[in-house]
């Protein structure tokens, strides 16, 4: 026990060396978070920096506080979102695929927290080849807590070591924790979220972190018929409305701005050309807006739009290059039964 302990402590050192603090949930469940300065400076000077540009845009990593999450969770649930039904349907059928690449030491590293549905999956499977599991979730969003905790209840043998951070100061955080290979699973297509050069940087850079022996598993959209696109970020419903939305509430309630959201609609095109789906805030009217901790106030003319994300879809082509051109060896690439969507798995090379 003892060295167990000692273990723990150098860890937690180690880890405060690089600018983060432990915060003890329980015996299983442990945070780590970076000091308020640099949690704090991000998000202000973001919005102060993309909203001053002449095309403004919204970074959509900060679509990710509480509310927004819930939402999120609620668009998963319907039937025009398809691609959280199609990786799930991939992700039930893969154990026997997926188990004959596995240790009984491995880590389970998840890119963003999400529902904890997929998680369970995946959990599920390393835990056939285990007898414990360490898990870290990484995410910008402090939402982690309760799907962790839930999960520490389920399951006896799992530890949950949650980084509240961005992606790549997680990627940091995770490449000096210990020596046991990982499985790093960057999953619901947020990887098409990225423009082409930064997408790249970003695989190369999960690359450059993992071990010769660590796996990554990403779940990848594909190109498809343009009314299945457009149905999926424009509900009927109107919940992917509310979620585009909810980011300026979010900018109010932590930033002290006053965007009146009855001035603003969700705003969907699909960009044949670059093969992906634009979501917008449009002005409907010409405003005013300020936004005291950014120090920032911007003026809005009638249609002008808020770019908030972008969702690249993917041809297999394309998603073989992108991994041969970031250094990864393809291992298996898995589709669901309509071929709407691809989960890979690869090696660093």
């Amino acid at each position: 026990m003892q060295s167990k302990n000692r273990k723990i402590m150098n860890n937690e050192s180690k880890q405060e060396l690089l600018g983060y603090r432990s915060h003890l949930i329980q015996e299983n469940l442990t945070y780590f978070k970076p000091t308020k300065i640099r949690s704090a400076k991000t998000f202000a000077e973001e919005i102060r920096h993309t909203l001053q540009q002449p095309k403004k845009s919204i970074n959509p990593k900060f679509f990710y506080d509480e509310d927004g999450s819930k939402l999120f969770d609620e668009i998963c649930s319907l039937p025009e979102y398809y691609p959280y039904n199609a990786e799930t349907e991939i992700l039930e059928q893969i154990e026997q695929k997926l188990l004959p690449y596995l240790s009984e030491e491995f880590h389970l590293l998840e890119l963003g927290s999400g529902s904890s549905v997929k998680t369970r999956l995946l959990i599920d499977i390393l835990l056939k080849s285990q007898n414990h599991l360490q898990y870290f979730p990484i995410d910008i969003s402090e939402i982690l807590d309760q799907s962790a905790k839930n999960l520490c209840l389920d399951y006896k043998t799992l530890t949950v070591t949650g980084v509240v951070d961005t992606f790549e100061n997680g990627l940091d955080f995770i490449k000096h924790y210990d020596d046991k290979p990982n499985l790093i699973t960057f999953l619901g297509s947020s990887f098409g979220n990225f423009g082409q050069n930064e997408g790249m940087s970003f695989l190369q850079k999960i690359n450059d972190m993992m071990k010769s022996e660590d796996l990554f598993l990403i779940g990848l959209d594909l190109k498809k018929d343009q009314k299945v696109l457009h149905n999926a970020y424009d509900d009927s419903q109107k919940i992917t409305a509310k979620f585009n939305l909810n980011v300026l509430k979010r900018i109010n309630d932590e930033l002290d701005a006053d965007f009146n959201l009855e001035n603003f609609e969700h705003h969907v095109v699909y960009d044949e050309e670059k093969g992906r789906i634009e979501m917008y805030l449009r002005s409907l009217s010409e405003q005013s807006v300020t936004i005291q901790k950014s120090d920032l106030t911007i003026t809005l003319s009638k249609d002008e739009l808020i770019h908030t994300e972008n969702s690249h879809k993917f041809s297999i082509n394309q998603i073989e290059s992108s991994l041969r051109d970031s250094n990864f060896k393809k291992l298996e690439m898995w589709f669901d039964s309509r071929n709407y969507f691809a989960l890979v798995l690869a090696k660093k090379i």
